[in-house]
């Protein structure tokens, strides 16, 4: 059955969630269904480039991180002219939203997606937030097992209206691909450097103290590292800073946005990644489809992801030393061996965590609420 169907989303910027909202979007409306993708604050790249591709998006233009209910009205008015079906909401202030929507619509099924394991980060208000407006919705989905278990125990969610749907990747899009190897590495002139990549935003989540800390350590015992970050955010001066102090400029390149990921995957030896917290990360789906070892710290999903001693290793966050000797670890094993990793971490997100089998577990978690609302296709 085909269905309209409102993805509203916190942000369209350059985030995994972000990426995760206009790639479902992509796949629903190739599957015959129509989506408007609809962003609270203002369009950021991935949302323009939806945009420029022809997507139906738009934006609240609300001013991030600011309370503004004037915006209320006018989501009123788009959802009782436009008449969804569903309302699938990702992220936090996005939840809340669609939810104190419904108070003022007719709206069959609405569903919210959490992309952490803590989307309050600590903030007290936001959980209680989640906990007293659960009756407005119908489900409350997270991408990640822990996030789900967490959800539940703090009393966040009720059992019966908590589900696990994760993250999803385009495994013909990240795989491994010797040609763009040995292409990318020409262009970044790195020569025959052991290549670790870190990709994210910088903001206290992703911990990039911890990255470049740790990977200070492993120079000491291993000058021919180069460890690559692609990103952008508030924090990068500090990180570039911390590089200084250090006295490890040499071995970091920062690369800014990049549009290349699959490209930097391929020229990478390993990935890296220090998260203080996660949801379902993305780029770890990323890293392992396209046949990387992974360092990862034991946060989030990351643990549904990594194959702790098979795909990679997983160290406590926030211990730069552990991460160190992880990292250390990795680069004194074989080529051979990290290529066999790599190739385990394929094999299991493609047989867990691909577009086709994801998508039709949405597919179909739309279709059985709306049959049981008696709302089968457009109307």
């Amino acid at each position: 059955m085909q269905h309209k169907i409102l993805i509203l989303s916190t942000s369209l910027g350059l985030g995994g969630a972000d990426q995760q909202v206009i790639e479902l979007a992509s796949n629903l409306i190739q599957r015959g269904h129509q989506v408007k993708i609809l962003s609270m604050v203002p369009l950021g790249v991935m949302g323009l480039e939806a945009q420029s591709d022809g997507f139906d998006v738009a934006t609240l233009n609300m001013s991030p991180g600011v309370p503004e209910p004037r915006v209320i009205p006018k989501l009123i008015h788009l959802i009782n002219d436009w008449q969804p079906h569903i309302i699938h909401s990702h992220m936090l202030h996005a939840n809340l939203l669609a939810r104190i929507v419904r108070i003022f619509t007719r709206v069959p099924v609405i569903i919210c997606t959490a992309h952490s394991v803590d989307e309050s980060e600590g903030a007290r208000w936001r959980d209680i937030a989640y906990k007293f407006t659960d009756f407005l919705c119908d489900l409350t989905i997270n991408t990640s097992k822990a996030g789900v278990e967490r959800y539940i125990q703090i009393g966040l969610v009720p059992i019966n209206k908590a589900r696990f749907i994760p993250n999803f990747v385009n495994t013909n899009k990240f795989k491994l691909d010797s040609e763009l190897r040995s292409n990318i590495r020409s262009k970044l002139g790195v020569g025959d450097k052991f290549i670790w990549l870190a990709v994210g935003r910088f903001d206290p989540l992703k911990d990039y103290p911890n990255t470049i800390k740790a990977f200070a350590i492993v120079l000491k015992q291993n000058p021919n590292a180069l460890l690559i970050i692609a990103g952008i955010g508030k924090l990068k001066s500090d990180i570039e800073e911390l590089v200084k102090e250090l006295q490890i400029e040499s071995n970091v390149s920062f690369l800014g946005a990049r549009s290349d990921v699959v490209a930097l995957m391929n020229g990478a030896d390993a990935y890296l990644k220090s998260s203080a917290w996660e949801g379902m990360p993305m780029v770890l789906l990323e890293a392992a489809a396209t046949q990387l070892p992974i360092i990862s710290t034991d946060v989030g999903g990351s643990r549904e992801t990594v194959l702790d001693g098979e795909s990679g290793f997983l160290v406590p966050s926030k211990n730069s030393q552990a991460l160190a000797e992880a990292m250390l670890k990795m680069m004194a094993i074989s080529e051979v061996e990290r290529l066999q990793m790599g190739q385990k971490g394929r094999e299991f997100v493609v047989a867990n965590y691909s577009t086709e089998e994801v998508v039709t577990q949405w597919e179909q978690l739309y279709c059985n609420l709306l049959e049981q609302r008696q709302i089968t296709a457009f109307v």
